[in-house]
């Protein structure tokens, strides 16, 4: 693993996932510091539970929160270096609890909470509760 800064044998899971808890708790942390939750607030005013306004202003903070914790633990800093990160994480989910959690945690503070018609329930329509 080039750039990381660390070498994990392929038998060592469960110290990789560690790892990767403990960055997946650093970029918690960091969306939960004054500054950050400030940013986070006025760009979700910007977007009006707009699900096309949020891709334009809430996903570029959210990125940039992210990009500022994981380029220290060898990610590059770049919407790329989050991608790989947050596929890192999804292929840890269903091996680690606590990750899974803190994965589901995370997305609530940057994705809306939506309501979703059960597959196939209808066509068009808005899903109401």
């Amino acid at each position: 693993q080039a750039g990381s800064g660390r070498m994990w044998r392929p038998g060592d899971l469960t110290a990789k996932s560690s790892y990767h808890a403990a960055v997946l708790a650093e970029v918690i942390k960091a969306f939960g510091a004054p500054e950050n939750a400030q940013r986070m607030e006025e760009a979700r005013d910007n977007a009006c539970n707009d699900m096309g306004k949020m891709l334009q202003f809430l996903l570029p903070v959210a990125t940039q929160i992210q990009q500022d914790v994981i380029k220290a633990y060898g990610f590059s800093n770049d919407g790329e270096g989050v991608l790989k990160f947050a596929r890192l994480i999804k292929s840890y989910e269903s091996q680690d609890p606590e990750i899974a959690s803190m994965s589901g945690k995370l997305k609530s503070m940057f994705l809306p909470p939506m309501t979703l018609p059960p597959h196939g329930a209808g066509t068009g329509g808005v899903a109401t509760s």
